[in-house]
């Protein structure tokens, strides 16, 4: 059963060696991710699932001890999901889930097992919403990362451009997220997420689905889009 959830954006940016100079911009964000992890550690579960967007079509499953790395955005940084208990796995973690592995490294995470699953932005709410009642029932107490980024076009130096949807699009997300409501995250279209450019409109899904049928209270910790990209970060338990 799902007791605790924590989304997150997933930039590389979020990374302070990516972001170099301009590191100390998502220092808040940053702050605010690490809250959302503590949340996560507060309702002491049994397996950790961290969830994020990845290239491959469907879905993907990511062992512990996954490696992933930053040294295609011009940095030396490696890192993992959570230490392997054999010979580290070889298949790399996507961005997204690279970030959320950062994030668990950088607050120390030994709370419980973690695992990985990458989800294509194109798939279906009801593909969507089964994983996510398929995550849920992997443990009696399941909490999920959910590494995602709002749309990418609030704007004119976005990296989609200016569109006026964005901004509304962006404040519902926001709005369901802060308060765990499952409907109004089903509800996403995933034709405007995607012409929006927001990736993380699968992995609210999946939460979705593996909050249905419990009683979790949402909490919104921060939002902006201090790059044109929505960033929002709220925490479920």
């Amino acid at each position: 059963m799902l007791v605790a959830a924590a989304v997150c954006p997933c930039p590389p940016l979020l990374v302070p060696e990516v972001a170099a100079g301009a590191a100390p911009e998502l220092d808040v964000a940053r702050a605010a991710c690490s809250d959302a992890l503590g949340v996560l550690a507060a309702a002491r579960p049994d397996l950790l699932v961290v969830v994020g967007t990845a290239d491959r079509a469907g879905l993907g499953a990511f062992p512990q001890g996954a490696p992933g790395t930053f040294r295609g955005f011009g940095v030396s940084l490696d890192v993992h999901l959570g230490t392997a208990a054999g010979p580290a796995p070889e298949r790399e973690l996507p961005t997204s889930l690279a970030v959320g592995a950062w994030l668990l490294e950088r607050t120390g995470w030994a709370d419980a097992p973690i695992e990985g699953l990458g989800v294509a932005e194109t798939l279906e709410p009801e593909r969507c919403a089964e994983a996510g009642r398929e995550l849920a029932g992997r443990a009696d107490r399941v909490a999920l990362l959910v590494m995602g980024d709002a749309s990418a076009c609030r704007t004119v130096k976005a990296p989609g451009y200016l569109d006026e949807r964005a901004a509304p699009f962006d404040a519902a997300v926001a709005r369901a997220l802060g308060a765990a409501d499952v409907t109004a995250l089903e509800a996403l279209d995933p034709g405007l997420a995607r012409e929006l450019k927001a990736a993380g409109r699968a992995p609210w899904q999946i939460l979705a689905g593996a909050a249905g049928g419990t009683d979790l209270t949402g909490a919104l910790l921060y939002e902006d889009a201090p790059y044109g990209v929505g960033y929002v970060v709220a925490t479920w338990s």
